[in-house]
């Protein structure tokens, strides 16, 4: 085992459903913050980090396992990560760390509320998790056994005391936790009232993209009124931004700071309103840009800013680099822990952008794949047609679509080329969702989940399951 003043310990936290554009250190001037905003001051704050698959399970799988979601096989929301996967909880456990995780995991299947056993952790020991659910003031989690214990209060307090424990009883050995919150997510309105009476929905802007129509659902109520789901969302934002601040705390008052590296970052974004749009699995900025601040005193930076483009399937390796430890395997992502340490040095050329199976609030939708190079976002349909290109320099709130505009330019023909690229390297055949559930072997479980969402939510999105045979 390592000596602890060796190995460095590592608290990973992340959101669900937090865009970038919703945190102050991110320019955000009406979001309070400061935790988040302090963090990103003592350590490294990523200006381009992307989810690669917005949408909660691909995302999560790819942010466990450094997978894209065709190897970690946990393509759409509610169909289960393959735990023949190594994970980077297998990697921190067999170089000695202790290794834990708490909060929503949403990669075992269906039913949502289902317990996941030891073998389906994919490494973590220490286990406090709720598979999935959004009931932020009415929660539970399962520990070791099948017994679920509710939680009092709000969610996201409850688990961050947990983490507090964890990290105290681990004080000796090297650790690992990855504490993942449920909020911002929605529903908005699940959340105390004394963050809710922060944010006045009637003084806040709402992006430059949101469209006439959507300001025009003011007074709807909590799903449907722009300004209230805002103030809903922000309120989330600050909750958990105090959570954070507790764990600095605490951090400080264990003199552990400077041995623990600090990941803070997110499985993807909100639309909240851009475009006329709801939720995620989207190519816009909205949807794919995530923060991502790292902190760790003694080897990374204190305030700087990378420039470089990564996305959620790089940090395993990336992370595993940054400990000096080896993964067994070479996996899709890629270790970009020197830009962790150089935040100057170059990252990806472009990031790899997909969603595979259009499913629940985006059913009706094609599937597509896309590249974001360091200025422009460029999307094609399964036809391999130009749906999106954005020159996101030029025009950050992505107001005009060009693919018209430069259908069979050069532009096009270069970025169409990264794509290819992008798809070659990783054995994507960019088929029909029916031909990529079948190559996988998932019918039977993308059945459980269709069957699943038809009892629970599929008929309130005017949607019907779809099964294969």
């Amino acid at each position: 085992m390592h000596e602890h003043t060796e190995a460095p310990n590592l608290l990973f936290v992340f959101a669900d459903q937090l865009r970038a554009q919703s945190v102050g250190c991110y320019g955000n001037p009406e979001v309070q913050t400061p935790h988040l905003d302090a963090l990103a001051q003592n350590g490294v704050r990523f200006a381009h980090a992307f989810s690669n698959s917005p949408v909660c399970t691909p995302a999560r799988g790819s942010l466990l396992t450094g997978e894209y979601p065709l190897d970690h096989g946990a393509v759409v929301n509610d169909v289960p990560v393959s735990t023949e996967c190594c994970s980077i909880a297998h990697v921190l456990k067999d170089a000695g760390y202790a290794t834990g995780y708490i909060g929503k995991w949403h990669l075992d299947g269906v039913p949502r509320d289902r317990f996941t056993p030891p073998e389906r952790r994919l490494g973590f020991d220490f286990w406090r998790v709720w598979n999935c659910s959004h009931a932020y003031l009415d929660a539970k989690f399962f520990g070791d056994d099948a017994e679920a214990v509710p939680i009092d209060g709000y969610e996201p307090i409850a688990q961050t005391d947990m983490a507090m424990e964890f990290i105290e009883s681990h004080q000796s050995d090297p650790w690992c936790l990855y504490l993942s919150y449920g909020p911002p997510h929605d529903p908005y309105d699940q959340v105390p009232q004394e963050y809710l009476d922060l944010y006045d929905p009637d003084r806040l802007q709402l992006r430059g993209n949101v469209p006439e129509s959507v300001h025009k659902q003011r007074g709807q109520g909590w799903r449907a009124d722009p300004y209230q789901v805002t103030a809903g969302y922000y309120a989330h934002v600050t909750a958990l931004d105090e959570q954070i601040g507790r764990l600095i705390h605490q951090l400080n008052a264990l003199n552990l700071t400077d041995n623990t590296i600090v990941v803070f970052t997110s499985d993807h974004g909100d639309m909240l309103g851009s475009h006329g749009l709801r939720n995620k699995q989207l190519p816009h900025a909205e949807s794919i840009d995530v923060p991502l601040i790292a902190r760790w005193p003694q080897k990374l930076p204190a305030g700087a800013v990378c420039d470089g483009l990564i996305g959620l399937v790089d940090l395993v390796p990336s992370l595993v680099g940054l400990m000096e430890l080896q993964l067994p395997q070479p996996v899709g992502g890629a270790d970009l822990s020197p830009m962790f340490v150089n935040p100057i040095l170059p990252g990806h050329r472009s990031c790899f952008l997909m969603d595979i199976i259009p499913v629940d609030q985006n059913v009706g939708r094609d599937p597509w794949r896309g590249v974001r190079t360091q200025r422009y976002t460029y999307v094609e349909n399964p036809a391999r047609e130009i749906t999106h290109l954005f020159d996101n320099d030029a025009d950050p709130l992505q107001l005009t679509n060009l693919a018209e505009r430069f259908r069979g330019s050069s532009l096009a023909a270069c970025l169409a080329r990264e794509l290819e690229g992008w798809l070659h390297q990783t054995g994507d055949s960019f088929s029909h969702w029916e031909e990529h559930i079948r190559a996988l072997k998932a019918v039977d479980l993308w059945n459980a989940r269709e069957r699943y969402a038809g009892e629970k939510y599929l008929h309130h999105l005017g949607a019907e399951p779809r099964f294969l045979t």
